[in-house]
């Protein structure tokens, strides 16, 4: 057996039951459960369900974020606002970001909140579609440990800093935006590691300014700082890469400046040798389309664009054309009968996940 297929909804009711058993109140583990099962809905698995022991219990279970989540509105104008997460969950803080950001837009047209003190939140396109859902476009960014070299550098200095569009259209799928600003991210190099993959060259650049393509290498070199990833447009200018760099420094400034929050190496996680917290800033933007137009009228112009670009001539060998969101529509019709993909380490680890948090009950659903 390469893969066992898990239902969403087992795999959501067991997340939610592990997060309350850490502390979680149960309405946020249902954002947080809900977050990372998205994620695997729409086949963005480097975010999904395999990061719910690394990247959120062992973190609670050291100290560095809260289970309950305190949220302070710092300062408030009537589109904008910044929040401070004191650490606590990142789902929950996003979320709630995100609603604060949709109702001011509903209001006044637009929205802007930023925060500080936050932790990981997840895949980003989650709290876009938030916007989405209520006729509005949906903007957000991260900050994040430090990961990315700038052109001409070899040290990791900016985080993956997705910067993603959530807009809506007349198709059943709305256009969906969601990627970082380097090549790949932290989570597609653990994904490679479990399937026992290597890299592609271009993706990880080492000290020497050489390219890395061990997976288990790179995450514990990325660790130490020996090693960093290439920002979009890959080592160098000759692709471009001061493109991807400077998206990645705009998602940095959004996400620490208005807010005063932390930056770059003040996010590594680790003071005097010790696990900290993260400290993490983001950033919601919410635009009414009613503002400028009829929002039907505006859907059908989106469809418009998204249809000529599909339907444009295509490149020999090559029998589609395919705009950003679609493939995880796609992904979604496929998998809602099939449900999580698990691998025999994320079985395991699983397994284990059950034994220690005493849900006995859900060790058959992860059996090979």
């Amino acid at each position: 057996m390469e893969h066992k297929y898990i239902p969403f909804d087992v795999i959501e009711k067991f997340i939610v039951q592990i997060f309350v058993n850490v502390g979680v109140p149960h309405a946020d583990a249902a954002i947080a459960a809900d977050v990372l099962v998205q994620a695997d809905k729409f086949g963005i698995d480097s975010h999904g369900v395999n990061r719910l022991k690394l990247i959120y219990l062992d973190r609670i279970k050291d100290g560095i974020q809260n289970p309950v989540t305190n949220i302070e509105v710092v300062r408030e104008g009537p589109t904008t606002a910044v929040i401070d997460g004191h650490n606590g969950m990142g789902q929950v803080i996003a979320h709630r970001a995100m609603q604060i950001a949709i109702k001011k837009a509903k209001d006044y047209g637009l929205g802007m909140v930023a925060v500080r003190n936050s932790t990981h939140y997840g895949i980003a396109g989650y709290y876009a579609l938030m916007a989405v859902k209520e006729n509005m476009i949906g903007i957000t960014g991260t900050n994040a440990r430090p990961s990315i070299a700038p052109t001409f550098g070899v040290e990791n200095m900016l985080g993956t800093n997705p910067l993603t569009f959530g807009i809506p259209t007349d198709e059943p799928f709305p256009f969906l935006l969601d990627c970082a600003t380097s090549i790949t991210q932290r989570g597609k190099i653990e994904l490679y590691a479990r399937e026992g993959k290597k890299l592609p060259e271009g993706w990880v650049i080492d000290i020497n300014g050489g390219t890395k393509t061990d997976p288990d290498e790179v995450i514990s070199d990325l660790i130490a700082g020996r090693a960093a990833l290439t920002p979009l447009g890959g080592i160098g200018e000759e692709m471009a890469g001061y493109k991807g760099y400077g998206y990645a420094t705009v998602v940095e400034i959004l996400s620490a400046a208005l807010q005063q929050g932390s930056f770059m190496k003040m996010l590594l996680g680790i003071k005097d040798g010790k696990k900290v917290p993260y400290h993490l800033g983001h950033f919601f933007i919410a635009i009414d389309i009613s503002a400028f137009t009829d929002p039907v009228d505006f859907k059908k112009t989106t469809g418009n664009i998204l249809r000529e670009l599909r339907a444009s001539s295509k490149m020999p060998g090559h029998e589609r054309i395919y705009t950003a969101g679609e493939k995880e529509y796609y992904c979604w019709l496929e998998r809602k009968e099939t449900g999580v993909k698990f691998n025999k380490e994320l079985l395991n680890e699983f397994r284990g996940l059950c034994i220690e948090y005493n849900l006995k009950e859900f060790l058959p659903y992860f059996e090979e």
